[in-house]
């Protein structure tokens, strides 16, 4: 299982960031969500990392980790912060969305606990740990 990840834990993490793309363009441009200040922050960060890893991977790049976790890291964190609004774990007054949609509505969730945030959570982990992974195996 781990030379699998391993060897493919890179197209994994792009696939991952494409599917993030793709999906959080789904959500604005076709189901009609408008994103809020978070969501624009996370796409900022979320988005380079198709080309990034994409370029990394066509050119066997040792150092992608280095390129990649500076996006993923602090997307993650505040994809996990928004969640912690929208779950009222984080009062409202601290959201920074003052004009707009509010970053702490939830606008789409599946089994009332699932938001668009924890998605965007779940994919900056995911490319953080395979990056962590593949610097981890070519010690």
């Amino acid at each position: 299982m781990i030379g699998w990840l391993q060897k493919y834990g890179l197209y994994i993490a792009w696939v991952q960031a494409l599917a993030a793309l793709l999906g959080s363009l789904y959500f604005s441009e076709v189901v009609g969500i408008p994103p809020c200040t978070l969501c624009w922050y996370q796409r900022i960060l979320m988005y380079p990392l198709v080309v990034i890893i994409a370029v990394g991977i066509i050119r066997k790049d040792k150092g992608l980790p280095f390129y990649v976790l500076p996006l993923s890291i602090p997307g993650m964190v505040i994809a996990f912060y928004q969640h912690l609004l929208q779950v009222g774990i984080i009062p409202e007054a601290l959201a920074p969305c003052g004009i707009g949609v509010s970053c702490a509505e939830k606008t789409w969730s599946v089994f009332s606990f699932v938001t668009i945030p924890l998605l965007s959570t779940i994919g900056f982990a995911i490319i953080t740990l395979l990056m962590v992974n593949y610097l981890r195996s070519k010690e």
